[in-house]
Protein backbone atom coordinates (compact mmCIF):
# COMPACT_ATOMS: atom_id res chain seq x y z
CA UNK A 1 0.00 0.00 0.00
CA UNK A 2 1.25 3.46 -0.82
CA UNK A 3 1.85 5.84 2.05
CA UNK A 4 2.93 9.43 2.45
CA UNK A 5 6.19 8.25 4.01
CA UNK A 6 7.40 6.75 0.71
CA UNK A 7 6.22 9.56 -1.56
CA UNK A 8 8.55 11.68 -3.66
CA UNK A 9 6.61 14.90 -3.24
CA UNK A 10 9.26 17.16 -4.78
CA UNK A 11 9.34 15.23 -8.07
CA UNK A 12 5.55 14.94 -8.14
CA UNK A 13 5.25 18.69 -7.60
CA UNK A 14 7.60 19.50 -10.45
CA UNK A 15 5.87 17.14 -12.88
CA UNK A 16 2.38 18.21 -11.91
CA UNK A 17 3.39 21.87 -12.23
CA UNK A 18 4.55 21.18 -15.78
CA UNK A 19 1.22 19.49 -16.52
CA UNK A 20 -1.18 21.89 -14.80
CA UNK A 21 0.64 25.18 -14.27
CA UNK A 22 -1.12 27.34 -11.72
CA UNK A 23 -3.86 24.75 -11.29
CA UNK A 24 -1.55 22.77 -9.03
CA UNK A 25 -2.14 24.05 -5.50
CA UNK A 26 0.17 23.71 -2.51
CA UNK A 27 -0.38 24.50 1.18
CA UNK A 28 -0.32 28.24 1.65
CA UNK A 29 -1.99 28.99 -1.70
CA UNK A 30 -5.43 30.61 -1.40
CA UNK A 31 -6.74 28.09 -3.93
CA UNK A 32 -5.43 25.22 -1.81
CA UNK A 33 -7.67 26.31 1.04
CA UNK A 34 -10.70 26.58 -1.24
CA UNK A 35 -10.16 23.22 -2.92
CA UNK A 36 -9.67 21.36 0.35
CA UNK A 37 -12.71 22.87 2.08
CA UNK A 38 -15.47 20.31 2.45
CA UNK A 39 -19.10 20.42 3.51
CA UNK A 40 -18.23 18.90 6.90
CA UNK A 41 -16.19 21.40 8.90
CA UNK A 42 -15.12 18.65 11.32
CA UNK A 43 -12.82 17.06 8.73
CA UNK A 44 -9.18 17.70 9.53
CA UNK A 45 -6.91 16.20 6.88
CA UNK A 46 -3.63 17.45 5.44
CA UNK A 47 -3.04 16.59 1.79
CA UNK A 48 0.18 17.94 0.29
CA UNK A 49 -1.05 18.85 -3.21
CA UNK A 50 -4.29 19.52 -5.08
CA UNK A 51 -4.47 18.97 -8.84
CA UNK A 52 -7.41 20.85 -10.36
CA UNK A 53 -7.99 18.98 -13.61
CA UNK A 54 -9.98 20.28 -16.58
CA UNK A 55 -10.35 17.06 -18.58
CA UNK A 56 -9.73 13.33 -18.58
CA UNK A 57 -6.28 13.66 -20.16
CA UNK A 58 -5.14 15.82 -17.23
CA UNK A 59 -6.63 13.35 -14.76
CA UNK A 60 -4.76 10.50 -16.44
CA UNK A 61 -1.51 12.47 -16.41
CA UNK A 62 -1.89 13.31 -12.72
CA UNK A 63 -2.63 9.69 -11.85
CA UNK A 64 0.47 8.49 -13.69
CA UNK A 65 2.64 11.04 -11.87
CA UNK A 66 1.18 10.02 -8.51
CA UNK A 67 1.84 6.36 -9.23
CA UNK A 68 5.44 6.98 -10.33
CA UNK A 69 6.13 9.14 -7.28
CA UNK A 70 4.39 6.77 -4.83
CA UNK A 71 1.99 9.53 -3.86
CA UNK A 72 -1.38 8.35 -2.48
CA UNK A 73 -4.47 9.71 -4.22
CA UNK A 74 -7.93 10.85 -3.25
CA UNK A 75 -10.68 12.31 -5.42
CA UNK A 76 -12.79 15.38 -4.73
CA UNK A 77 -16.00 15.42 -6.73
CA UNK A 78 -18.94 16.98 -4.89
CA UNK A 79 -16.97 17.24 -1.62
CA UNK A 80 -20.06 16.13 0.31
CA UNK A 81 -18.83 12.90 1.90
CA UNK A 82 -19.30 13.39 5.64
CA UNK A 83 -16.16 11.41 6.56
CA UNK A 84 -13.88 13.53 4.39
CA UNK A 85 -12.58 10.73 2.23
CA UNK A 86 -12.03 13.25 -0.57
CA UNK A 87 -8.88 14.28 1.30
CA UNK A 88 -5.99 12.04 2.26
CA UNK A 89 -3.23 12.96 4.69
CA UNK A 90 0.04 13.38 2.82
CA UNK A 91 -1.63 12.69 -0.51
CA UNK A 92 -2.58 14.27 -3.81
CA UNK A 93 -6.18 15.41 -4.21
CA UNK A 94 -7.61 15.17 -7.71
CA UNK A 95 -10.10 18.03 -7.84
CA UNK A 96 -12.75 17.20 -10.46
CA UNK A 97 -15.05 20.14 -9.84
CA UNK A 98 -14.22 21.59 -13.28
CA UNK A 99 -15.56 18.42 -14.94
CA UNK A 100 -19.21 19.35 -14.50
CA UNK A 101 -20.65 19.37 -17.99
CA UNK A 102 -24.04 17.68 -18.40
CA UNK A 103 -25.26 16.62 -21.86
CA UNK A 104 -28.80 15.38 -22.40
CA UNK A 105 -29.92 13.18 -25.30
CA UNK A 106 -33.71 13.46 -25.05
CA UNK A 107 -34.34 11.01 -27.91
CA UNK A 108 -32.28 8.27 -26.29
CA UNK A 109 -33.34 9.34 -22.77
CA UNK A 110 -29.72 9.38 -21.58
CA UNK A 111 -27.57 11.91 -19.76
CA UNK A 112 -23.78 12.20 -19.83
CA UNK A 113 -22.46 13.74 -16.64
CA UNK A 114 -18.97 14.99 -15.79
CA UNK A 115 -17.23 13.51 -12.77
CA UNK A 116 -17.52 16.77 -10.84
CA UNK A 117 -21.19 17.57 -11.51
CA UNK A 118 -23.71 17.87 -8.69
CA UNK A 119 -27.22 16.53 -8.39
CA UNK A 120 -28.68 20.02 -8.84
CA UNK A 121 -26.71 20.53 -12.07
CA UNK A 122 -27.87 17.18 -13.42
CA UNK A 123 -31.54 17.90 -12.71
CA UNK A 124 -31.34 21.45 -14.09
CA UNK A 125 -30.11 20.02 -17.40
CA UNK A 126 -32.81 17.34 -17.69
CA UNK A 127 -35.72 19.51 -16.55
CA UNK A 128 -36.47 21.20 -19.91
CA UNK A 129 -37.11 17.73 -21.37
CA UNK A 130 -39.33 16.48 -18.51
CA UNK A 131 -36.64 13.90 -17.80
CA UNK A 132 -35.18 12.88 -14.45
CA UNK A 133 -32.49 10.58 -13.14
CA UNK A 134 -33.13 8.99 -9.73
CA UNK A 135 -31.04 10.90 -7.19
CA UNK A 136 -30.72 11.50 -3.49
CA UNK A 137 -32.41 14.45 -1.80
CA UNK A 138 -29.50 16.92 -1.49
CA UNK A 139 -28.71 19.00 -4.55
CA UNK A 140 -25.09 19.73 -3.60
CA UNK A 141 -24.12 16.04 -3.55
CA UNK A 142 -21.82 14.94 -6.38
CA UNK A 143 -23.42 12.62 -8.91
CA UNK A 144 -20.35 10.38 -9.13
CA UNK A 145 -20.01 9.71 -5.41
CA UNK A 146 -23.73 9.12 -5.07
CA UNK A 147 -23.85 6.71 -8.00
CA UNK A 148 -20.78 4.63 -7.23
CA UNK A 149 -21.92 3.57 -3.76
CA UNK A 150 -25.69 3.44 -4.23
CA UNK A 151 -28.02 6.39 -4.46
CA UNK A 152 -31.05 6.01 -2.20
CA UNK A 153 -33.71 8.54 -3.07
CA UNK A 154 -37.37 9.45 -3.59
CA UNK A 155 -37.67 7.57 -6.91
CA UNK A 156 -36.14 4.34 -5.61
CA UNK A 157 -39.40 2.40 -5.75
CA UNK A 158 -40.18 3.26 -9.36
CA UNK A 159 -36.75 3.59 -10.99
CA UNK A 160 -34.29 1.96 -8.58
CA UNK A 161 -31.12 3.33 -7.06
CA UNK A 162 -29.00 5.85 -8.92
CA UNK A 163 -26.46 3.10 -9.61
CA UNK A 164 -29.19 0.98 -11.25
CA UNK A 165 -29.41 3.70 -13.90
CA UNK A 166 -25.68 3.79 -14.68
CA UNK A 167 -25.24 2.76 -18.33
CA UNK A 168 -21.50 3.23 -18.47
CA UNK A 169 -18.54 5.26 -17.26
CA UNK A 170 -15.24 6.65 -18.45
CA UNK A 171 -12.61 5.71 -15.91
CA UNK A 172 -8.93 6.47 -15.36
CA UNK A 173 -7.35 3.42 -13.74
CA UNK A 174 -4.57 3.51 -11.15
CA UNK A 175 -1.91 3.02 -13.85
CA UNK A 176 -3.21 6.02 -15.81
CA UNK A 177 -5.02 4.05 -18.51
CA UNK A 178 -8.35 5.41 -19.75
CA UNK A 179 -11.04 2.79 -20.14
CA UNK A 180 -14.76 2.56 -20.80
CA UNK A 181 -16.80 0.44 -18.41
CA UNK A 182 -20.21 -0.72 -19.62
CA UNK A 183 -21.92 -4.04 -20.40
CA UNK A 184 -19.80 -4.47 -23.55
CA UNK A 185 -16.46 -2.99 -22.43
CA UNK A 186 -14.78 -4.15 -19.23
CA UNK A 187 -17.97 -5.59 -17.84
CA UNK A 188 -16.28 -6.59 -14.58
CA UNK A 189 -15.31 -2.99 -13.82
CA UNK A 190 -18.84 -1.93 -14.76
CA UNK A 191 -20.21 -4.46 -12.28
CA UNK A 192 -17.89 -3.25 -9.51
CA UNK A 193 -18.54 0.45 -10.08
CA UNK A 194 -22.25 -0.06 -9.40
CA UNK A 195 -22.04 -0.11 -5.63
CA UNK A 196 -18.35 -0.72 -5.03
CA UNK A 197 -17.48 2.86 -4.10
CA UNK A 198 -14.86 5.22 -5.47
CA UNK A 199 -11.66 3.22 -5.07
CA UNK A 200 -11.47 1.24 -8.31
CA UNK A 201 -10.56 4.16 -10.55
CA UNK A 202 -11.21 7.84 -11.14
CA UNK A 203 -14.59 8.24 -12.85
CA UNK A 204 -14.43 11.27 -15.11
CA UNK A 205 -17.76 10.78 -16.89
CA UNK A 206 -20.96 8.82 -16.29
CA UNK A 207 -23.74 7.88 -18.70
CA UNK A 208 -27.09 7.56 -16.98
CA UNK A 209 -30.54 6.41 -18.00
CA UNK A 210 -33.18 9.13 -17.73
CA UNK A 211 -36.92 8.72 -17.27
CA UNK A 212 -39.82 10.89 -18.38
CA UNK A 213 -41.40 12.43 -15.30
CA UNK A 214 -43.10 15.81 -15.74
CA UNK A 215 -43.90 16.05 -12.03
CA UNK A 216 -44.39 14.37 -8.69
CA UNK A 217 -46.91 14.71 -5.89
CA UNK A 218 -44.64 15.47 -2.97
CA UNK A 219 -43.93 17.57 0.07
CA UNK A 220 -43.62 17.54 3.83
CA UNK A 221 -46.11 16.67 6.55
CA UNK A 222 -44.91 17.35 10.10
CA UNK A 223 -46.34 16.44 13.49
CA UNK A 224 -45.53 17.28 17.10
CA UNK A 225 -42.98 15.10 18.87
CA UNK A 226 -45.69 13.78 21.21
CA UNK A 227 -47.38 12.12 18.23
CA UNK A 228 -44.19 10.44 17.00
CA UNK A 229 -44.91 6.90 18.33
CA UNK A 230 -48.25 6.73 16.52
CA UNK A 231 -46.90 8.38 13.36
CA UNK A 232 -43.96 5.99 13.07
CA UNK A 233 -46.09 2.91 13.68
CA UNK A 234 -48.59 4.07 11.09
CA UNK A 235 -45.78 4.80 8.66
CA UNK A 236 -44.46 1.25 9.04
CA UNK A 237 -47.87 -0.16 8.17
CA UNK A 238 -48.39 2.17 5.20
CA UNK A 239 -45.07 1.58 3.45
CA UNK A 240 -45.62 -2.19 3.61
CA UNK A 241 -48.57 -1.57 1.27
CA UNK A 242 -47.07 1.20 -0.87
CA UNK A 243 -46.87 0.77 -4.66
CA UNK A 244 -43.65 1.31 -6.59
CA UNK A 245 -44.75 4.86 -7.41
CA UNK A 246 -44.80 5.90 -3.74
CA UNK A 247 -41.56 6.26 -1.78
CA UNK A 248 -41.81 7.87 1.65
CA UNK A 249 -39.13 9.17 3.99
CA UNK A 250 -39.69 9.73 7.68
CA UNK A 251 -37.67 10.87 10.66
CA UNK A 252 -37.12 13.89 12.87
CA UNK A 253 -36.12 17.42 11.92
CA UNK A 254 -35.44 20.47 14.10
CA UNK A 255 -38.64 22.32 14.97
CA UNK A 256 -39.11 26.09 15.30
CA UNK A 257 -39.37 25.90 19.10
CA UNK A 258 -36.18 23.87 19.49
CA UNK A 259 -38.01 20.56 19.92
CA UNK A 260 -37.72 18.02 17.08
CA UNK A 261 -40.76 17.33 14.93
CA UNK A 262 -41.57 14.00 13.32
CA UNK A 263 -42.06 14.19 9.56
CA UNK A 264 -43.23 12.11 6.64
CA UNK A 265 -42.05 13.11 3.18
CA UNK A 266 -43.86 11.31 0.35
CA UNK A 267 -42.96 11.31 -3.34
CA UNK A 268 -45.64 9.89 -5.61
CA UNK A 269 -44.32 9.50 -9.18
CA UNK A 270 -47.09 7.69 -11.02
CA UNK A 271 -48.34 8.94 -14.41
CA UNK A 272 -51.63 10.06 -12.82
CA UNK A 273 -50.71 12.18 -9.81
CA UNK A 274 -54.31 12.21 -8.63
CA UNK A 275 -53.93 8.50 -7.90
CA UNK A 276 -51.51 9.49 -5.16
CA UNK A 277 -54.02 11.67 -3.28
CA UNK A 278 -55.52 8.86 -1.17
CA UNK A 279 -52.04 7.98 0.02
CA UNK A 280 -51.46 11.59 1.04
CA UNK A 281 -54.71 11.49 3.02
CA UNK A 282 -53.56 8.34 4.79
CA UNK A 283 -50.30 10.03 5.75
CA UNK A 284 -52.11 13.09 7.08
CA UNK A 285 -54.33 10.82 9.16
CA UNK A 286 -51.32 9.46 11.07
CA UNK A 287 -51.72 12.40 13.47
CA UNK A 288 -52.61 16.07 13.55
CA UNK A 289 -50.41 17.81 10.96
CA UNK A 290 -48.70 21.02 12.04
CA UNK A 291 -47.20 21.42 8.57
CA UNK A 292 -48.91 20.13 5.44
CA UNK A 293 -47.18 21.16 2.20
CA UNK A 294 -48.13 18.46 -0.29
CA UNK A 295 -48.52 19.60 -3.90
CA UNK A 296 -47.79 18.55 -7.48
CA UNK A 297 -44.46 19.96 -8.65
CA UNK A 298 -41.40 19.18 -10.80
CA UNK A 299 -39.07 16.66 -9.16
CA UNK A 300 -36.19 19.16 -8.92
CA UNK A 301 -38.44 21.65 -7.12
CA UNK A 302 -39.50 18.99 -4.64
CA UNK A 303 -35.88 18.38 -3.67
CA UNK A 304 -35.44 22.04 -2.78
CA UNK A 305 -37.33 21.46 0.46
CA UNK A 306 -34.08 19.94 1.74
CA UNK A 307 -31.92 22.93 0.75
CA UNK A 308 -30.39 24.62 3.76
CA UNK A 309 -31.10 21.72 6.08
CA UNK A 310 -27.42 20.89 6.42
CA UNK A 311 -25.24 24.00 6.50
CA UNK A 312 -21.75 23.90 5.00
CA UNK A 313 -19.08 24.44 7.65
CA UNK A 314 -21.00 22.96 10.55
CA UNK A 315 -19.54 19.85 12.14
CA UNK A 316 -21.15 16.51 11.28
CA UNK A 317 -20.90 12.93 12.41
CA UNK A 318 -23.09 10.25 10.84
CA UNK A 319 -24.04 6.76 11.88
CA UNK A 320 -26.28 4.39 9.97
CA UNK A 321 -28.27 1.18 10.26
CA UNK A 322 -30.16 -0.99 7.78
CA UNK A 323 -33.52 -2.02 9.25
CA UNK A 324 -35.79 -4.77 7.87
CA UNK A 325 -38.93 -2.93 9.00
CA UNK A 326 -40.14 -0.13 11.24
CA UNK A 327 -41.18 -2.28 14.18
CA UNK A 328 -42.42 -1.09 17.57
CA UNK A 329 -38.89 -1.52 18.92
CA UNK A 330 -37.41 0.61 16.16
CA UNK A 331 -40.07 3.28 16.67
CA UNK A 332 -39.30 3.40 20.39
CA UNK A 333 -35.56 3.73 19.75
CA UNK A 334 -36.04 6.55 17.25
CA UNK A 335 -38.44 8.46 19.50
CA UNK A 336 -36.06 8.12 22.46
CA UNK A 337 -33.22 9.45 20.30
CA UNK A 338 -35.31 12.44 19.23
CA UNK A 339 -36.21 13.23 22.82
CA UNK A 340 -32.56 13.04 23.90
CA UNK A 341 -31.04 14.87 20.94
CA UNK A 342 -27.87 16.74 21.90
CA UNK A 343 -28.14 19.59 19.39
CA UNK A 344 -30.97 21.64 17.87
CA UNK A 345 -29.35 21.05 14.47
CA UNK A 346 -29.25 17.25 14.55
CA UNK A 347 -31.68 15.02 12.65
CA UNK A 348 -32.79 11.46 12.01
CA UNK A 349 -33.80 10.32 8.53
CA UNK A 350 -35.31 7.01 7.46
CA UNK A 351 -35.17 6.16 3.74
CA UNK A 352 -37.53 3.70 2.08
CA UNK A 353 -35.97 0.97 -0.16
CA UNK A 354 -38.54 -1.02 -2.10
CA UNK A 355 -40.06 -1.72 -5.49
CA UNK A 356 -37.82 -1.54 -8.56
CA UNK A 357 -34.65 -1.44 -6.47
CA UNK A 358 -35.48 -4.83 -4.94
CA UNK A 359 -35.99 -6.50 -8.31
CA UNK A 360 -32.37 -6.15 -9.39
CA UNK A 361 -30.62 -9.48 -8.83
CA UNK A 362 -28.05 -9.33 -6.05
CA UNK A 363 -25.30 -10.69 -8.30
CA UNK A 364 -25.93 -8.16 -11.07
CA UNK A 365 -24.26 -5.24 -9.26
CA UNK A 366 -21.83 -4.91 -6.37
CA UNK A 367 -24.51 -3.37 -4.14
CA UNK A 368 -25.06 -5.84 -1.32
CA UNK A 369 -28.72 -5.62 -0.19
CA UNK A 370 -31.72 -6.00 -2.47
CA UNK A 371 -34.55 -6.87 -0.08
CA UNK A 372 -37.12 -4.38 1.21
CA UNK A 373 -35.55 -2.36 4.02
CA UNK A 374 -35.13 1.04 5.62
CA UNK A 375 -31.92 3.04 5.71
CA UNK A 376 -31.53 5.09 8.87
CA UNK A 377 -29.29 8.15 8.97
CA UNK A 378 -28.28 9.37 12.42
CA UNK A 379 -27.01 12.89 11.75
CA UNK A 380 -25.24 14.63 14.62
CA UNK A 381 -24.62 18.31 13.90
CA UNK A 382 -22.95 20.98 15.99
CA UNK A 383 -21.49 24.41 15.48
CA UNK A 384 -17.74 25.01 15.09
CA UNK A 385 -16.11 25.53 18.47
CA UNK A 386 -18.47 23.24 20.37
CA UNK A 387 -17.19 20.10 22.06
CA UNK A 388 -17.86 17.05 19.89
CA UNK A 389 -18.23 14.62 22.78
CA UNK A 390 -21.96 14.99 23.61
CA UNK A 391 -22.96 14.83 19.96
CA UNK A 392 -20.80 11.81 19.24
CA UNK A 393 -22.28 10.06 22.29
CA UNK A 394 -25.81 10.78 21.08
CA UNK A 395 -25.09 9.32 17.64
CA UNK A 396 -23.32 6.27 19.04
CA UNK A 397 -26.06 5.67 21.62
CA UNK A 398 -28.74 5.85 18.94
CA UNK A 399 -26.83 3.50 16.64
CA UNK A 400 -26.38 1.02 19.49
CA UNK A 401 -30.09 1.17 20.34
CA UNK A 402 -30.96 0.28 16.74
CA UNK A 403 -28.29 -2.40 16.35
CA UNK A 404 -30.41 -5.18 17.85
CA UNK A 405 -33.11 -4.52 15.25
CA UNK A 406 -30.74 -4.10 12.30
CA UNK A 407 -29.55 -6.14 9.35
CA UNK A 408 -25.80 -6.80 8.99
CA UNK A 409 -23.65 -4.12 7.40
CA UNK A 410 -25.02 -0.76 6.39
CA UNK A 411 -24.99 1.72 3.51
CA UNK A 412 -21.31 2.07 2.57
CA UNK A 413 -21.59 5.79 1.75
CA UNK A 414 -22.54 6.45 5.39
CA UNK A 415 -20.34 3.98 7.25
CA UNK A 416 -17.37 5.42 9.13
CA UNK A 417 -13.91 4.63 7.71
CA UNK A 418 -13.04 2.56 10.78
CA UNK A 419 -16.13 0.34 10.48
CA UNK A 420 -14.29 -2.24 8.37
CA UNK A 421 -16.29 -5.25 9.57
CA UNK A 422 -19.57 -3.58 8.67
CA UNK A 423 -18.20 -2.59 5.24
CA UNK A 424 -17.49 -6.26 4.56
CA UNK A 425 -20.93 -7.30 5.78
CA UNK A 426 -22.56 -4.58 3.67
CA UNK A 427 -21.49 -6.35 0.49
CA UNK A 428 -22.45 -9.83 1.68
CA UNK A 429 -22.10 -12.41 -1.07
CA UNK A 430 -20.51 -9.80 -3.38
CA UNK A 431 -17.57 -9.07 -1.07
CA UNK A 432 -15.11 -11.65 -2.43
CA UNK A 433 -15.75 -10.63 -6.04
CA UNK A 434 -15.37 -6.96 -5.16
CA UNK A 435 -12.03 -7.60 -3.46
CA UNK A 436 -10.81 -9.40 -6.54
CA UNK A 437 -11.83 -6.40 -8.64
CA UNK A 438 -9.94 -4.07 -6.31
CA UNK A 439 -6.77 -6.15 -6.62
CA UNK A 440 -7.16 -6.26 -10.39
CA UNK A 441 -7.74 -2.57 -11.01
CA UNK A 442 -5.70 -1.00 -8.19
CA UNK A 443 -3.22 -3.60 -6.89
CA UNK A 444 -1.07 -0.99 -5.09
CA UNK A 445 -4.04 0.67 -3.35
CA UNK A 446 -3.21 4.03 -4.94
CA UNK A 447 -6.87 5.03 -4.59
CA UNK A 448 -7.58 3.69 -1.13
CA UNK A 449 -8.98 6.69 0.66
CA UNK A 450 -8.05 5.65 4.20
CA UNK A 451 -4.51 4.28 4.42
CA UNK A 452 -4.99 2.60 7.82
CA UNK A 453 -7.40 0.03 6.38
CA UNK A 454 -6.32 -3.29 4.83
CA UNK A 455 -6.14 -3.63 1.04
CA UNK A 456 -9.77 -4.11 0.09
CA UNK A 457 -12.59 -1.78 -0.82
CA UNK A 458 -13.11 1.50 0.99
CA UNK A 459 -16.27 3.34 -0.06
CA UNK A 460 -15.83 7.06 -0.49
Amino acid sequence: MLSAATADVATATARLRALLGDRLHEPGDPAFVATTRLWNGAVDRAPVLVASCRDTDEVAGAVRIAARCHLPLSVRSGGHDWAGRALRDGGLVLDLTALRAVRVDPDAATVTVGGGATTAELLAATRPYDLVVPTGVVGDVGVAGLTLAGGYGPLCGRFGLTLDNLLGAEVVLADGRRVTADPHHDAELYWALRGGGGNLGVVTELRLRAHRLPGVLAGMIMFALAEAPAVLRGYGTLIAEAPDELTVMTGFLPGPAGEPMVFVCPFYSGPDLDAGLPWMDRLRALGTPLVDQIAPMPYADALRMFDGGMVDGNHYLLRTRWLPALTDGVADALVDAARQVSSPFSALAVHHFHGAATRVRLADTAFGLRRDHLLTEIIAVWAPGEQAGPHRKWAERTSTALAGHALPGGYPNLLAPEETDRVRLAYGANWARLRRAKRRYDPRDLLTAVPTLPPSVHPR
